[in-house]
């Protein structure tokens, strides 16, 4: 009889495993207004910290002001700061200002040094179902180590319908306007700079 129930126990069905990405920035052609110099800056990009509850690959939801979960067969194929900082360093490129951005775990030199904490990168169920990102920003002078600016974008971003392709789709576009946001913040304070 046991044995009937561990060959039983080991045929049962498992739920598969859906794994999801965020699609790249595209890269539009730099801004013949601000092309990029040889006497331009170079920014490094470093760590983009996430909470704990973050970093486990899951797909995250809210569900009024205090109740949290996650979708257990749902994940992310990276962790959420790495796609921001991924998206973050293709938008900072293609926006023609700078000399060079560079991951900051390389061994170039930079001007500045931008890095932060994803506060939020959720779905968020209220009376409508919405998708909410926090990305707080520095930039920190190389120079001097000194953090000179920083900033925080957050944004929210209807979901379609309540299924987790549709969440999913919505964090895409949200991110896109969250980094956007984030480089034009970056890139007007630096102009004032320099």
């Amino acid at each position: 009889m046991m044995l009937a129930a561990a060959i039983l126990c080991g045929c049962a069905a498992t739920k598969p495993v859906h794994y999801y990405t965020i699609q790249p920035l595209s890269q539009p052609a730099p801004s013949s207004a601000s092309p990029a110099s040889k006497d331009g800056l170079t920014l490094l990009v470093g760590e983009i910290v996430t909470p704990a509850r973050l970093q486990d690959g899951r797909i995250r939801y809210r569900i009024g002001a205090n109740e949290t979960g996650a979708y257990e067969y749902h994940r992310w194929v990276d962790q959420p700061g790495f796609m921001v900082r991924n998206s973050l360093i293709r938008v900072l490129r293609a926006s023609g200002r700078y000399r060079r951005v560079l991951d900051a775990g390389s061994s170039a030199a930079g001007d500045y040094l931008v890095r932060g904490k994803l506060n939020e990168f959720d779905e968020v169920d209220n009376a409508s179902v919405q998708t909410k990102i926090s990305l707080q920003i520095e930039l920190v002078d190389r120079k001097t180590n000194l953090n000179v600016w920083d900033g925080i974008v957050e944004r929210e971003e209807p979901v379609a319908s309540k299924t987790v392709a549709d969440v999913v789709q919505s964090l895409d576009r949200n991110l896109q306007g969250v980094v956007s946001e984030s480089a034009t913040q970056i890139g007007n304070f630096l102009a004032t700079q320099h």
